[in-house]
């Protein structure tokens, strides 16, 4: 069975937002296309530090989300968000399917202090 929720780390290298994810062998994947906006949007709305976060995600929701990711189409492999709550909108590479099967309806992201 797969996680239900997810957490990553996003940190900055040579000025993009990355992550690395060793259970499924990704090294400074890199945030593209409106999501370093969200990401900064995010830190600035919450107060939070861009050295000290983390980042939980799921498709299946969880209390008190800072964000609901939806879904709107699909293209160049990825696929395109828009967040409401944000009025923002970003790309989501194909690395989304090492995590799901199928590109998730909505994604509930919240970020948290470490």
């Amino acid at each position: 069975m797969k996680n239900a929720i997810y957490s990553i780390k996003p940190y900055k290298y040579e000025g993009f937002w990355v992550f690395d994810d060793e259970r499924v062998d990704l090294v400074r994947e890199p945030f593209v296309m409106g999501i370093p906006e969200i990401i900064e949007t995010l830190l600035l709305k919450k107060g939070l530090s861009e050295y000290n976060f983390s980042v939980l995600f799921s498709s299946s929701g969880f209390p008190e989300p800072d964000i609901i990711l939806q879904k709107e189409t699909a293209e160049a492999g990825g696929n395109w968000y828009n967040s409401k709550e944000l009025n923002l909108r970003g790309w989501l590479c194909p690395a989304l399917y090492l995590y799901y099967k199928q590109a998730p309806k909505n994604l509930y992201i919240k970020f948290i202090a470490t």
